[in-house]
């Protein structure tokens, strides 16, 4: 059986008493952050001469702003050094044997298999379009709609054969299924209070949620380190969800639903964590490389898997508000642009740019104004999602 380098090391924890830190759940986590950072930190030279080398370059429409000019041909396509670092920083720290890892694992790298395509059409091939919506969007509704599956019964199952024996049951029962308590939608704020969804209810609003995570924090990577911070912010934030709700004493003292295993999802917030702060200190202004779609659909992805898990959808929309208002900003712009041209024939528009960051640098803020605000505003919607573990 492989094993990975922590459960090597516990199995020398009998002989050598040094190596029983090993079996701590926070130690590891500590170990996968500066895991993923060291790689990250080491491995983004290489990384970026071999991008630039390939002259896999970010083009810069011509209605873009002015300011992004100078943006031609940085190297893009940069979140395979993310994905690198988070992959082997987490395969070397969590327990092997936990499911609720690999799927986050598999729906980061899925989605990030369809950015790469994306991406290297649009640089590679030269093809403006890249990768068509409704290839990318049926591709990515396969992979939410498979994990999202998968996840409904995994969360009331504490073991593979156990997802198996709910499924055989849920098709037996003629699709009428009672979930328990932990697979219902809860609400931040309030004692236990949780409304059951049932399993079509679950598995369409966990497919809302981790396609719609996805395309929002792939809408906000649009300024150097916009999106990277809050994705860090964010996925650090869950990782904390994440300890708690797979912690049987503190879920109990803080009134969340116990799901055993989902404190291993620590192990890959703190890779998460480490391979972004790596990844930042190549694209802080001026960028030296940016994320591209292969980067910003597999982390926001795995941001929405996460709260699926551990059952934060609500806190996430919460602690994720700029990817939400980004993503927003999108919908009503173009809405409203179609609505107007529909009605009077001319479109017309409800911002002088979107996404949002734009607007704001078309209203005369500098681009590392908006970055660093944007900054702020998810740390306090952090603090306030985090807030919620005890304010019930």
């Amino acid at each position: 059986m492989l094993l990975s380098l922590a459960s090597w090391l516990q199995g020398l924890a009998p002989e050598f008493g040094f190596f029983r830190v090993f079996q701590y759940l926070t130690f590891r986590a500590v170990m996968a952050a500066m895991t993923a950072l060291v790689i990250g930190v080491l491995a983004g030279p290489w990384v970026i001469a071999k991008l630039t080398e390939l002259k896999i370059g970010q083009p810069v429409r011509g209605y873009a702003m002015e300011t992004h000019l100078s943006k031609n041909g940085t190297p893009t396509m940069g979140g395979v050094l993310i994905l690198l670092a988070i992959a082997v920083s987490t395969l070397l720290w969590f327990d092997w044997s936990n499911r609720f890892v690999w799927i986050v694992l598999i729906v980061s790298f899925g989605f990030g298999a369809i950015g790469w395509v994306d991406d290297w059409r649009k640089v590679v091939r030269k093809d403006p379009e890249g990768m068509r919506s409704r290839d990318k969007f049926l591709w990515q509704s396969l992979i939410g709609l498979g994990a999202a599956f998968y996840l409904v019964f995994a969360i009331s199952g504490e073991s593979n054969a156990r997802v198996w024996e709910l499924f055989a049951h849920w098709v037996e029962s003629g699709f009428t299924l009672d979930l328990p308590r932990a697979a219902g939608l809860l609400l931040p704020f309030f004692k236990e209070v949780s409304y059951p969804l049932g399993v079509a209810g679950f598995v369409i609003l966990s497919y809302l949620v981790v396609v719609g995570s996805s395309n929002a924090v792939n809408l906000t990577d649009g300024l150097d380190g916009l999106a990277i911070m809050p994705v860090i912010l964010v996925g650090t934030s869950l990782g904390v969800f994440a300890y708690v709700v797979g912690n049987a004493v503190y879920s109990r003292y803080l009134l969340f639903p116990h799901i055993p295993g989902t404190g291993e999802l620590l192990i890959f917030c703190a890779a998460m964590m480490g391979a972004g702060l790596a990844f930042l200190w190549f694209n802080a202004h001026p960028a030296q490389v940016f994320m591209g779609d292969v980067g910003a659909l597999a982390l926001g992805g795995a941001l929405g898997t996460i709260a699926v898990i551990v059952r934060q959808e609500i806190v996430l929309a919460i602690m994720g508000g700029i990817f939400v208002v980004e993503a927003l900003s999108v919908m009503l712009q173009v809405g409203w642009f179609k609505y107007t041209k529909h009605r009077y024939g001319q479109g017309r528009r409800l911002l002088k740019m979107a996404p949002l960051h734009h607007h704001f640098e078309k209203s005369g803020w500098a681009e590392t104004k908006v970055v660093v605000r944007f900054w702020i505003i998810t740390i306090l919607l952090c603090l306030v999602g985090l807030s919620s573990l005890k304010l019930r």
